[in-house]
């Protein structure tokens, strides 16, 4: 069995990152209950969907990235695109639901399993998604802990969105949001078992491609939602929250 070594700098980072979309996906999706049914809502839960979304898939990248494995990993690029689009389209479908129509906590639960599986079938995409001189199991365990966990997170991240008061506590909540989201993350790869396949591969591989790629993805990602935080901050409509459980 392999034992890997994380990078404490790109574990940060990729925190960082789930921090800023939390944070933006949550500034987007109050816009989503109070939209006009057709484009405009269209328009509203695309974006916070792609803030929210997008930086989980953001965070996992760089996060596996952030596990150093002595040996060269690639990405294939179907898998990789798959895991994207599982992501914001998951996260969308969890907005519609709870985001839309009457309150209630069972429209909350529902939606919030719903995007809970799609976030873990987005990893476990992501993770399938690796090439390299190694077989791949897991402590099974510790794979439905983190399936729990991410439905737990979208179960959360699903009632801040729409019950939230004043920019302040959308801050603190995109802190919690973004340990939630890192949770799952790394209890996933603590699931993850590797097994090189050969062993006569040089452990002198270093990590600065990985770290390189990292910041590329960390970088993109925080220009789209930077963009994405504009288009909030000149739309930002009054306060809506929805009351669940009355």
């Amino acid at each position: 069995m392999m034992e890997v070594e994380y990078n404490l700098l790109l574990v940060l980072v990729s925190y960082a990152i789930a921090v800023f979309g939390s944070y933006v996906g949550l500034n987007l999706a109050i816009r989503v209950p109070s939209a006009k049914p057709g484009t405009d809502l269209y328009f509203w839960v695309a974006l916070s969907s792609i803030a929210i979304g997008g930086a989980i898939w953001s965070m996992h990248y760089i996060g596996m990235m952030a596990v150093d494995m002595k040996m060269p990993v690639t990405y294939d690029l179907g898998l990789t695109i798959v895991s994207m689009l599982l992501a914001i389209c998951f996260v969308a479908i969890g907005i519609v639901i709870v985001g839309r129509g009457e309150p209630s906590v069972a429209k909350l639960i529902g939606g919030g399993i719903l995007t809970g599986l799609g976030v873990a079938a987005m990893h476990y995409t992501g993770m399938a998604s690796m090439q390299m001189d190694a077989t791949m199991s897991y402590n099974i365990p510790l794979l439905i802990l983190s399936i729990v966990i991410a439905i737990a997170a979208a179960i959360a991240a699903l009632w801040l969105a729409f019950n939230l008061r004043g920019t302040l506590q959308r801050f603190g909540s995109a802190f919690i949001m973004g340990l939630a989201v890192c949770g799952m993350h790394y209890t996933g790869i603590a699931a993850m078992e590797m097994t090189m396949t050969n062993h006569s591969m040089s452990m002198d591989y270093t990590h600065a491609g990985a770290i390189s790629s990292s910041i590329m993805i960390f970088i993109g990602s925080a220009i789209v939602l930077s963009l994405l935080w504009v288009i909030a901050s000149k739309n930002a409509p009054k306060q809506a929250t929805l009351a669940f459980g009355e």
